[in-house]
């Protein structure tokens, strides 16, 4: 995926009071007490805009994130932290402001839907021409991906906690890129070029949030994807089929991408370092089983 910095969670604390070390390989930071303060984020960062947002609760005084993220999770993240006790407005905007409060309240919660597990269901659907409802999930969070679908040629239908996809003979190629919320997720691109590899044409999946996240590329390849890469594009021209084989898994959205691939492929594959699917995906082999999904983890 290349590389993936902390340097603007760093500059948060540090503006917050916080004194930052690099010790053996670690960061450490400490502080006696943080002091609110203006932030602005040079680039939209989801993990920097939670952590400064977390660390700016216990604060003192008023903090400002600029060029916060937008995504679904920062706003479930401030919701549960005003139901603790913490002052946050803004959470989905360009701006959050964080009032500071002494001390934050115990509280039972429940962890909303995870929209990219859900969003690879779909993808799941589409690939192999099947009928899959994704229940308990938040079809607003998925909708840069179900409009991508329906471009495909996916009949994709909407509830109010639901999304019903059907998949169809042809798919059609269609063109992406990446793009912080609302735009289409990177953590849909391995799982969306996988798709594209059985679509009647040649598709465009232009890669924009990280250097080198076409890593499964090359493994798709081996399953007789036609794909090349120039640059941060993928130039992905349809294949009639892919093959089964032996391939391996990179991280967790690749790993995820290479089992729908084999879902459609003829004959039988093997994808080892299958642990990177475990860090985003609970039991998923399990839940494929369960709706006629041929998979089963080896060890």
């Amino acid at each position: 995926m290349g590389a993936r910095p902390i340097d603007l969670h760093l500059k948060g604390f540090s503006a917050l009071g916080a004194d930052i070390e690099l010790k053996e390989g670690y960061v450490c930071a400490t502080a006696k007490k943080l002091k609110g303060s203006r932030i602005y984020f040079d680039n939209v960062t989801v993990t920097g805009t939670m952590n400064v947002m977390m660390a700016a609760v216990l604060a003192e005084g008023e903090t400002v994130l600029e060029n916060s993220a937008m995504e679904p999770e920062v706003v479930f993240l401030a919701d549960i932290l005003n139901r603790a006790g913490a002052k946050i407005e803004g959470a989905g905007d360009y701006n959050i402001v964080i009032k500071g409060v002494s001390a934050l309240k115990p509280l039972d919660c429940v962890i909303f839907p995870d929209r990219i597990e859900a969003g690879t269901y779909m993808i799941a659907s589409a690939i192999t021409k099947g009928q899959v409802e994704v229940a308990s999930c938040v079809p607003e969070h998925l909708e840069s991906l179900s409009q991508k679908l329906r471009d495909a040629g996916v009949e994709v239908e909407e509830g109010e906690t639901s999304v019903l996809v059907r998949g169809k003979d042809l798919i059609c190629p269609v063109d992406i890129e990446t793009e912080v919320y609302p735009g289409f997720a990177t953590d849909f691109q391995a799982q969306f070029m996988a798709l594209m590899t059985l679509a009647e044409g040649s598709s465009a999946v232009n890669e924009t949030v990280f250097e080198n996240r076409f890593m499964h590329a090359a493994e798709l390849q081996r399953m007789g994807a036609d794909i090349a890469i120039e640059g941060h594009v993928a130039i992905v021209k349809g294949v009639q089929c892919l093959s089964g084989a032996p391939v391996m898994a990179t991280d967790l959205r690749a790993s995820a991408s290479l089992l729908l691939a084999g879902l459609a492929a003829r004959g039988q594959t093997s994808i080892s370092r299958v642990y990177h699917i475990d860090r985003g995906y609970e039991r998923m082999e399990n839940k494929l089983s369960q709706i006629g999904a041929r998979v089963k983890r080896l060890k």
